[in-house]
Order: structure tokens, then sequence, then C-alpha cells
């Protein structure tokens, strides 16, 4: 259970605009969603951006930052975070990102849950996949894999051992999920997320991770705000989610994946 402390994530003065995105998936095999990306971190207009996990299909460990295509993407966020915040949250396909991305992208680390304070509204924020209690063998595997002994015990392998571990998780997330159009998980537990939210002392929560994205007001008394998976390779999907003093919007990519702001 997260502790939440009073404090909440500071927002530039000034500041108008903040948008969110996650579960990118950004791989050598999605070169259309990546460019997309990288247009949107050129052209957003935003004062703030936030991506909420899942940057990466897989993140094996730092030391695998030169490998094609991570150059190219770790060099457009530097240049994104030079001009305005860039904060990135862990996910479940990157939760191996070290400080060294950090360092060299320039991002800020997001907790995950953590509290955003802007526009007069308290916002939780959060990947989702930790609240998605009825996936139960994700949980049992994330319990495992968050672990400190784990994670040093894995990046002690040989980047090889390492990257054919990766592929055959892939591989088998892809077979559990043979016959649906598209890739979903269970969505967050109501009473879970509840609890966070009356601890946060916030009334919206924005995740990702279910590749379901909509909106939803509770009768729990909070709206939950879910952000869209990118796939602009094999299928036409990619939002950005919007945040300014009159409200939220959801701005579709064009289907050529040029941002305009």
């Amino acid at each position: 259970m997260p502790e939440f402390g009073l404090d909440a994530l500071a927002v530039p003065a000034g500041a108008r605009r903040i948008e969110f995105v996650s579960d990118l998936h950004l791989s050598a095999e999605l070169p259309r969603t990546q460019a997309a990306f990288l247009s949107w971190l050129a052209n957003s207009q935003a004062d703030l951006l936030f991506i909420l996990g899942d940057l990466f299909e897989a993140w094996i460990g730092d030391d695998a930052a030169d490998d094609a295509p991570l150059p190219a993407i770790l060099s457009a966020l530097q240049h994104a975070s030079a001009r305005r915040p860039v904060a990135v949250m862990r996910g479940n396909r990157d939760f191996l990102l070290g400080e060294a991305f950090f360092q060299r992208s320039g991002c800020t680390p997001l907790a995950d849950p953590c509290v955003l304070e802007a526009f007069g509204q308290r916002v939780l924020l959060s990947h989702g996949d930790a609240l998605c209690l009825a996936d139960t063998a994700y949980q049992r595997f994330r319990a495992e894999v968050r672990q400190s002994a784990w994670q040093a015990a894995f990046l002690a392998r040989p980047r090889a051992e390492r990257q054919a571990i990766a592929s055959g998780l892939r591989a088998a997330s892809l077979a559990s999920q043979a016959g649906r159009a598209v890739e979903t998980y269970a969505d967050p537990d109501p009473a879970l997320a509840t609890d966070w939210l009356r601890q946060a002392r916030a009334t919206v929560l924005v995740h990702g991770h279910t590749h379901r994205p909509g909106d939803e007001q509770r009768t729990e008394g909070w709206t939950r705000r879910v952000l869209s998976d990118w796939d602009l390779d094999q299928a036409q999907r990619a939002e950005v989610l919007a945040w300014t003093a009159q409200g939220w919007q959801r701005l579709a990519l064009p289907t050529d994946g040029r941002w305009a702001g």
C-alpha cells in the first residue's frame, strides 16, 4: 500500500497546459509509432509532459541504451526536457529504467503512484498495473521482479541472456492474448483505487496499462481517465490526453503521425 505525503508534484508558475501519454511500447519493430512519438516531443506546446509507463516495449538495463533505436529516442527526450519538464514513470515493461537513463534523457523520474496538483485540482497518477488485482498471475510476477534482489541478479546476467528472457516473456504475453483484437488487461480494482484516491485527497485517477482509453465517472465519487496505448504500425491508435484550466481533452494523432501541437 503506498503512503501518500502531503506534498504534490510542483507545477511551474504560469503553466497552462499539461499532456499525458503512456504505453507507447517503443521498439525497432514499430518505426511509425516511434516517429509519431518523436514528432510529439518536438512539437508539443505543453508546459509539462508526463509519460506514465511502458515508454519502451522492454528495457533490459541501462547498459543497453546504445542499442538501436534507443539513442535517437534518448536524444529526443533530452532535447524535449531542455525546453520543459518531461516526467517518466516506470511501467510493467520498462520497470528497470535506472538512474543512467534519467541522467542521459534529462527526464524526471516519477513515483508510482504520485499526486499532481494543478488548476485547483489534485490528480493521482499511476501506470495502473499495481491496481489490477484480478490479474493474479501478473501480480505474483510483479511482486517478484520488483524486488531489489531479483533486479540485481537479472542485471548481472549477460545482455544477450537478458534480451532472450525479455523476448520469451513477450512471446508468452502475446500467446496469452491470442484471439483478441487489441491487447487488454484487467481493470483496476475499484475498492483499491478508491482507497488510493482517499489517501491522496484526489478526485481524479489518470492511468494507462489497460489499453482501454476512456473516461468514467465512478459511483464512489471520483473520475477515471484511462490513457491510450500507441500503435501506428499495425493499427491507427495513438492519443494524447491534455489538461488545462478549461478541462480535459483527448487528442488523436493524425494518420501520418505528425503532431501539430
